[in-house]
Parts: C-alpha cells; sequence; structure tokens
C-alpha cells in the first residue's frame, strides 16, 4: 500500500499547498491513501468544518489527525462528534469529545488503523500515549497501523517509534513543525520519523510572521501571532507497505510555483 502523510498544515499558505499539490501527488504516487495533520489549518489555530470537509470531499484525504490545537477553532466540537475520521488525540481523558483513532477499509480490501496520539513532555495534560496505544492495539486488529505522534520533545516521539517497531507499520512525528531527517524503516519493519515538519510558510517561525514571533521573546507580552507568508512548503513522507510492515519511506518536498 502507497501512503502519503502530510505534515502539520499551517493557515492559508498551507492549504493552498495541500489544494495545488494533493491531487498531483495522487496521481503521480499512485496513492492508496492520505493522512493530514490539520491542526493549524485555520489561521495557525485549530481546523474548521469547511476545511475538512473540503479536504474530505474533494481532495480525497481519508483521515485528518489533530493535537493540542484541535478545539481551538469555535463551534468544532460538534463536528468532530459526527465525524470519525476526524481524529483528536487518543490520550486526552476521558469524555473528551471525538474519536482517537479510526479503522477503514482502502478500495483494495484492506483495513488501515490510524492513531492519533500526543506526547507529555511540554504539552499539554493528557493520559500515558504508550499505555493508551497498549490499550488500543490490544482491542483493535488491522491490516496495516498508522500512528500520528504529536510530540514536543524529540526523545518522547522517539521512545515511540521504538516501543512500537514491529507493532505498527509506521510511527510519524509532529508538531514541532521542523523537519528531521531521520526518516527509515526501524529493524522491526516500523516506517518512522521524528517530525513530519509542516506544510505551510517557513519564511517565519515555525509558520508564524517573524515580527509576532519575535515579540514574544523580547517583549513582557508578545504581540499576537500572525501567520506569516513566505516560502510555503509542502512536507510529508510516502510510506510503501508490504503486508503489515513498511518497505520504505521517503520524504516528499513541494513549493508553490
Amino acid at each position: 500500500m502507497r501512503i502519503l502523510v502530510l505534515g502539520d498544515v499551517v493557515g492559508e499558505p498551507g492549504r493552498r499547498l495541500v489544494e495545488a499539490h494533493l491531487p498531483v501527488l495522487r496521481r503521480e504516487l499512485a496513492l492508496d491513501f492520505i493522512v493530514v495533520n490539520g491542526e493549524n489549518a485555520a489561521h495557525g489555530h485549530g481546523i474548521t468544518e469547511r476545511i475538512a470537509r473540503q479536504w474530505f470531499e474533494d481532495l480525497g484525504v481519508n483521515v485528518i489527525t489533530t493535537g493540542n490545537h484541535a478545539f481551538d477553532v469555535k463551534d468544532i466540537v460538534p463536528y468532530f462528534q459526527v465525524e470519525s475520521r476526524l481524529l483528536r488525540p487518543a490520550n486526552y481523558p476521558p469524555g473528551t469529545p471525538g474519536n482517537g483513532y479510526v479503522k477503514l477499509h482502502t478500495p483494495g480490501g484492506q483495513e488501515i488503523l490510524v492513531i492519533n496520539l500526543m506526547g507529555r513532555v511540554h504539552m499539554p495534560t493528557c493520559d500515558d500515549p504508550f499505555r493508551c496505544v497498549d490499550a488500543i492495539l490490544a482491542r483493535e486488529r488491522a491490516d496495516i497501523v498508522l500512528v500520528d505522534m504529536h510530540a514536543e520533545a524529540t526523545s518522547e516521539a522517539q521512545a515511540m517509534g521504538w516501543y512500537l517497531d514491529g507493532r505498527v507499520a509506521a510511527v510519524l512525528g509532529t508538531h514541532t513543525h521542523v523537519p528531521t531527517l531521520d526518516a527509515k524503516v526501524l529493524p522491526g519493519g516500523t516506517a518512522y520519523v521524528t517530525d513530519l515538519g509542516m506544510t505551510g510558510p517557513y519564511g517565519g517561525v515555525i509558520g508564524m510572521a517573524k515580527e509576532s514571533s519575535l515579540s514574544r521573546f523580547l517583549k513582557v507580552k508578545g504581540e499576537k501571532w500572525d501567520v506569516a507568508e513566505g516560502d510555503p512548503q509542502l512536507h510529508g513522507v510516502l510510506v510503501v507497505t508490504e503486508g503489515r510492515k513498511a518497505q520504505s519511506i521517503q520524504r516528499i518536498l513541494k513549493t508553490l510555483p
């Protein structure tokens, strides 16, 4: 199976990248399945129902993952409750609206399980992602399992990769918006990368305008964050699986014309 996973989409520049490249990538890479992290798609914070619906209905995205900004947009909670393909971290406390994982059937008849986890180091309060994923894997079976590990600490993301090596097809890091150079297939057959990088404007500071970001470090009270505009880049990976394990992982990088 050929699976494309895109890193955190940031604001309008990120959405333009997705709209411009996803239809072409689907053809060029002969994609079977697409996962996009959309937690920063709406003005850099959260996602709207309109954006999610467009990705599902018009662009053929199969699953949207999120993270600590999942519920930032007002009125998004009802959509999380009715759309099982829009995920929030599975290790949010019990009673949190929405789903932390989803199992879907591909056109080829395979079952694919996508799990959304969030780290605990320098992140909002959440339950243990390691015990959470163990519990999910104990009750759910699928031909292919993908994990979005939304983590601030590279050590926590790497630890999850080794923890799940051989049990899932891929552990793919999101959240820091900085692409890492460690994409590889681990010895047990799990594709891994510490961070996919973002799909958005690299001309700022992790997607935000330089001026507003610098004010956060230089002033007592920083300015409101605005999404940057320069140097838009799409970052993600193509994971190719054979059976339940990954055969290869390849970085994907695209820019706007």
